[in-house]
């Protein structure tokens, strides 16, 4: 996205196109001595069977600046388990796979159940959280970063340049979101461009200009997956386990953090992953359900901070956001035309009427139960009820790994 523009309540980093990539990393290099990097890469076995991800380990093969590479691995059986261990043994850094399904880590995750500091139910959030406790637990790293298994566009500049914001003390930031252009032959990303988007001006309207809601409409690509953020951060944040996990970050991230050491970052030309079916019918799945848990963490933030929800206001709600996506279908369809882009202005509507069903059922499930879905505890919690957690957690994955 080549321009220079500020907007918003937080610092958004350009990509101008220009920087030698060697050089850039020869910088992280000489600045990761004081600021070691972790890099966290949540995982499915579904992607060391597909094309993206050996792309990606042949770029990480070239990078030198990394201190440690978090494999945390969702719904791996005991064979998947040990093909995985062959299969990142070709990186030549110091890499560590968590074994989420295996007999240690579920014990592990049996053992906060019954203190009372539950992590949740399998999923992203709490793959990536028990990487965070992993990397804090073994005190090598002060710089955390995320992305995805999934980017078929992936280089070396993409992670040199979501790294760089928070590895470099001299810029003094401590999280880093990163943003990029989600376009083929046609716009990607219904869900931030239907949905969230319009769902946060819909709110600003009603519930007028809150500081928080200006926070989150900064974000150029508010789903976006990649962030990079100071360690200690991990140690005080609470995230969602579910769809919501990316809002929930950035919500924890407005509670503990000065917004003038919050950025966000142009990582890539372009980004292309796997896509998602809409599923409206089934609301358990795809974008429906992903649309939902964000809902339901906007909700919960939101009333976090004394915002008081009834029907009515729900009702209005789905009202006011269906006409403000509608007016940006308008929008889409009028930028799509002059770049030459596909359009199909009824899928797109399809979309919205979906999205506007999911906020009402959202909105009665949260009036019966405004805490069903409660964030996983964060790390400093955890070591207050458990103090030995992290010793445990150690000897669970480094015997895995064994």
């Amino acid at each position: 996205m080549g321009d220079f523009h500020q907007s918003g309540e937080i610092t958004t980093l350009h990509r101008f196109g220009n920087r030698d990539i060697a050089k850039l990393e020869a910088e992280i290099k000489k600045l990761s001595r004081l600021r070691p990097i972790a890099l966290v890469l949540p995982a499915i076995f579904a992607e060391l069977e597909g094309t993206a991800l050996p792309k990606i380990l042949n770029e990480l093969k070239e990078v030198k600046y990394l201190k440690q590479i978090i494999i945390t691995m969702g719904r791996f059986n005991r064979e998947q388990f040990k093909y995985a261990k062959k299969f990142f043994s070709i990186l030549p850094q110091e890499v560590t796979l968590i074994w989420n399904d295996g007999p240690r880590i579920k014990k592990l995750y049996k053992l906060l159940d019954e203190k009372n500091v539950s992590a949740g139910t399998d999923g992203k959030g709490r793959s990536a959280w028990m990487a965070y406790g992993y990397i804090l637990a073994s005190e090598k790293s002060k710089v955390i970063v995320l992305h995805d298994c999934d980017v078929q566009t992936y280089n070396r500049e993409f992670l040199a340049r979501l790294c760089y914001p928070v590895v470099n003390h001299n810029l003094d930031f401590e999280f880093c979101k990163g943003y990029y252009s989600r376009i083929t032959d046609r716009m990607h990303g219904r869900v931030t461009r239907l949905f969230v988007t319009p769902l946060l001006r819909a709110l600003r309207r009603l519930l007028g200009d809150l500081d928080f809601l200006k926070y989150m409409d900064s974000f150029r690509y508010i789903l976006a997956g990649e962030f990079s953020m100071l360690a200690d951060l991990a140690r005080v944040n609470r995230i969602p386990g579910d769809w919501g996990l990316e809002v929930g970050v950035l919500a924890e991230i407005y509670r503990n953090c000065s917004k003038k050491r919050i950025c966000q970052v142009d990582i890539c030309e372009t980004y292309e992953h796997k896509h998602q079916p809409l599923s409206e019918e089934n609301i358990t799945t795809g974008l429906m359900k992903m649309s939902m848990d964000i809902t339901r963490t906007i909700f919960t933030t939101l009333a976090s901070t004394g915002i008081v929800f009834n029907d009515g206001f729900f009702r209005t709600l789905r009202t006011t956001y269906l006409r403000t996506a509608q007016a940006f279908i308008e929008q889409f369809e009028t930028d799509s035309a002059i770049n030459g882009l596909f359009f199909d202005r009824h899928l797109e509507t399809k979309a919205v009427e979906a999205f506007a069903n999911g906020l009402r059922m959202t909105g009665d499930k949260f009036l019966e139960d405004p805490t069903d879905s409660p964030l996983i505890p964060n790390w400093s919690r955890v070591n207050s009820a458990i103090p030995d957690f992290f010793e445990k957690l150690i000897d669970a994955v480094d015997s895995d790994n064994k």
